[in-house]
């Protein structure tokens, strides 16, 4: 039997004679040891790479700490809501929103729909702390299964943390930005409580429909208030977060149904409904009742822009479309309606002088073919609501048939509409045929006599259908020229219409507050007052005969617009009504140009003037809106006024935080005996007596003078003035009663003579064109109303004298001048001259 040898025993060897055995070698080291080091070895590098890792993660936390936004202006956040514009009626005019929303707190959300979007988004929301790991652990396990399978990757974003991610980190989707998520949504925690957090998420979660918000998204899908809402409805309102496009009821019925059952099915598991409610809801249909937008003033579109405008400028975009401010306005929508068509009507009236320009266009007008082809062609700019865009399908002798196309709604199929145009209602419309040169403006050829004359088959036309008459209508064109009206109340300012132009679909410049336009004869009260204020009556004479003015241009030889000069002394009256401008530079001359200036400063006119003898009769340049606001210190007493659109403006908690009236009330804090006292605070730019010497003088004006046509049939007194520019480029009125002023203008975009071949001036000037809106304006806004006579101020001399044309009239005269005179010379008129001319007429000049 062979003996067991142990495997570290040495073996045994023979002894053999010879040398001395060398010493024995020293022991190799064990393996065990040699492994151990490679352990310490490793130890040691990943002990460095915890380290090193450790440094950089606190370094990346410090980092995203001090990159994330201030988080605690959450607490008194306000979120974008819309603005609205109202009349003076309180109707709504406009909203101005980013964002259509309602905020709603959270006190007034029902606690069953709070719960309905906790079981959808977020069930850990009351316990977690701004993070759910668990949620984290989950999705990230469902994440690796979807990325294999193809399928979208889901989140696990709490309520918070959406919050976070919504107002303050942004929506980039990256692995930093989810992390400075997670650490702003555990700070809010701490800094908010869960009411507040819920509370700002609920009102700031988009919904679709253009609603954010869940008070925005019952109306736009129910038209229901909060406290309305079913609790199926409560559910779709909460399975709309994740995807609001793709659950829309209207376009994904069964998809929304499909969510909406979900959100119930996690509210039973999370015990915020019973089974019997569950099972109700999951059975109730999704009957969605799309809101529809407010219903707006239809009218005032330059008004409510304006109204924008002056909201950006007072308080900055932001605030004006989401800062939930509730805007009182002076409109009246009545007299804005009546101000829009008579401008309309006068700017057609003029057009039509000048015949017809042609169709818009030409399309195949076969019974298949004209519908597509009509409705392929876009609107016509200044196209108004009422009118028809149509097609002309079939043209007789005495009439034409011509077809459009109409339609309820946006969604609405479309329905072909068929009307008749006679040509009794078509005179107007008179073909142009070229001028004999290429510059020269072409000629209105003659009325036509057949309906061949004016339309062919084919022809894409203008038309407005009548009610009144069923199968009837009219043929439209829009006018090239441009006009403006303002209307505002001369005691306080307040502007009551404003049209800025023929339609602010074709043009949203606003001509009466953003055109420079030189005023003519309507300046020439501005001339006449300084002599009044000097003391000089209303019955001097100057002569009206030609005036040559050495310039270093050369000789300015002004006329009068009809080229004529009596030759004869006329009185300031005389002038005035007659608008002379011989008398005008006269009378500039004497008071001196830089008075002249000065005035128009005063009155807000014209800023700086150049004190230039042309300036006298015009020349300047000035708004509408600023001529209504001068001529209203006339008739208020002579105090200046501040043209105002907006009444007030109040915050989302009802503050008034801007008001037009700055009066100040004296005794409104006092006891209840105590009457109260505004104090007016307007400044006085000119005294009582010479602005109603100049509102006598004006009277004239419309009832002897060049005015006439203003004041037609209204029965009241009417006071105003006309003004027609050089080559009759800009036509004017500006006028007023005791309640209003009325400014008119009319003229080209582009300046350009509004005299047409063959054309009087007498028929372009500011009498003839502007006047007769003037008058369709007036007659709207006094509807109703007794008339009313202009009030003398205190200590004016009212005295009964001979006008130029024979008439007896009743002159106001400042007390002491009722016989003031110069010497029948030419001497000029010395204020407070004690000389006396028999009957009272004045010296001559």
């Amino acid at each position: 039997m062979q003996p067991t040898l142990r495997a570290d025993a040495p073996l045994a060897t023979p002894s053999v004679p010879g040398p001395a055995a060398p010493s024995p070698r020293p022991p190799r080291p064990r393996r065990r040891f040699r492994g151990f080091g490679l352990f310490r070895l490793l130890l040691f590098l990943g002990g460095l790479t915890l380290l090193v890792g450790g440094v950089a993660g606190y370094g990346l936390y410090r980092s995203l700490l001090e990159g994330l936004p201030d988080y605690r202006w959450l607490a008194d956040y306000q979120p974008q809501q819309m603005s609205r514009i109202y009349a003076a009626d309180s109707r709504l005019m406009a909203e101005l929103a980013v964002e259509r929303r309602v905020f709603v707190p959270i006190e007034a959300i029902p606690r069953r729909l709070q719960l309905a979007f906790i079981s959808a988004e977020d069930q850990n929301f009351e316990s977690h702390p701004g993070v759910d790991a668990g949620a984290i652990l989950r999705a990230i396990l469902a994440n690796v299964e979807n990325h294999l399978a193809g399928r979208r990757l889901i989140g696990a974003s709490t309520i918070t943390q959406q919050v976070a991610k919504n107002m303050l980190v942004g929506s980039d989707r990256t692995l930093l930005r989810k992390a400075r998520e997670a650490l702003l949504a555990i700070r809010l925690e701490r800094a908010l409580d869960k009411a507040r957090i819920l509370e700002i998420y609920l009102n700031e979660i988009y919904l679709g429909a253009q609603a954010y918000g869940v008070a925005a998204a019952a109306q736009a899908y129910f038209q229901k208030g909060l406290d309305e809402l079913t609790l199926a409805e409560m559910a779709f309102l909460a399975a709309l977060p994740k995807a609001p496009n793709n659950y829309n009821p209207l376009r994904f019925p069964d998809a929304a149904r499909a969510r909406r059952n979900w959100v119930l099915d996690r509210m039973l598991e999370d015990g915020h409904i019973t089974p019997a409610e569950h099972a109700a809801a999951r059975e109730e249909p999704i009957q969605v009742r799309p809101s529809r937008r407010p219903e707006v003033v239809p009218v005032g579109q330059y008004f409510t822009e304006e109204v924008r405008r002056e909201l950006i400028q007072r308080f900055g975009a932001e605030q004006a479309a989401g800062g939930g401010l509730v805007v009182r306005t002076s409109m009246d929508p009545a007299l804005q309606e009546a101000a829009e068509t008579a401008l309309r009507n006068g700017l057609m009236a003029y057009d039509r002088r000048g015949g017809w320009r042609g169709p818009i266009g030409q399309i195949p007008h076969g019974p298949q073919e004209w519908p597509a082809h009509l409705e392929a062609l876009p609107r016509p700019p200044g196209l108004l609501p009422h009118w028809r865009q149509a097609v002309v399908l079939a043209v007789s002798e005495r009439e034409a048939r011509v077809g459009w196309l109409e339609r309820e709604h946006a969604r609405a199929p479309w329905q072909q509409r068929f009307a008749t145009l006679d040509l009794a209602d078509t005179t107007w419309a008179r073909r142009h045929t070229p001028g004999p040169t290429r510059q020269a403006p072409p000629r209105i050829g003659p009325v036509p006599r057949r309906m061949q004359e004016v339309l062919s088959p084919g022809d894409v036309v203008m038309v407005e259908p009548l009610p009144q008459r069923p199968g009837r209508a009219l043929l439209r064109q829009v006018p090239e020229a441009e006009g403006a009206v303002v209307a505002l109340d001369p005691a306080t300012g307040r502007v009551l219409a404003m049209a800025g132009g023929w339609s602010f679909d074709r043009s949203q410049f606003n001509r009466a507050t953003q055109a420079l336009r030189q005023p003519g004869s309507s300046f020439k009260p501005f001339v006449f007052l300084p002599a009044l204020e000097d003391g000089i009556p209303p019955n001097q004479r100057y002569l009206d005969t030609p005036v040559e003015i050495p310039t270093p241009q050369g000789v300015w030889r002004p006329g009068n617009y009809d080229g004529s000069a009596s030759g004869q002394a006329l009185t300031m009256r005389t002038a005035m009504e007659r608008s002379l401008n011989l008398v005008t530079v006269r009378i500039a001359q004497q008071v001196t140009m830089p008075r002249v200036a000065e005035v128009a400063a005063r009155f807000g006119v014209i800023d700086n003037m150049p004190p230039y003898l042309a300036m006298s009769l015009g020349a300047g340049e000035t708004t509408v809106m600023r001529m209504a606001a001068a001529y209203a210190a006339f008739v208020n007493g002579g105090l200046r006024v501040e043209p105002t659109l907006i009444d007030s403006v109040q915050d989302t908690r009802g503050r008034v935080i801007w008001r037009s009236d700055s009066r100040r009330c004296r005794g409104c804090d006092g006891p209840p005996d105590q009457l109260p006292v505004l104090e007016d605070n307007r400044r006085r730019i000119v005294d009582p007596i010479a602005a109603f010497q100049m509102v006598s003088l004006l009277q004239g004006v419309v009832q002897r003078g060049t005015g006439t046509r203003a004041a037609q049939g209204l029965n009241r007194p009417v006071a105003g003035k006309t003004g027609t520019t050089d080559d009759y480029k800009d036509a004017w009125f500006i006028g007023f009663t005791p309640d209003i002023v009325i400014a008119v203008w009319i003229g080209y975009d582009e300046p350009r003579t509004l005299r047409r071949p063959g054309e009087a001036g007498a028929d372009v000037t500011g009498g003839r064109l502007a006047a007769p809106i003037f008058r369709d304006v007036l007659a709207a806004a006094l509807q109703g109303s007794p008339p009313v006579p202009f009030r003398a101020p205190p200590g004016i001399s009212l005295v009964r004298i001979q006008h130029d044309n024979g008439q007896t009239i009743q002159e106001a005269f400042r007390p002491g001048t009722e016989n003031a005179a110069v010497p029948p010379d030419g001497g000029i008129f010395a204020p407070g001259a004690a000389q006396r001319v028999e009957g009272g007429l004045g010296g001559l000049y």
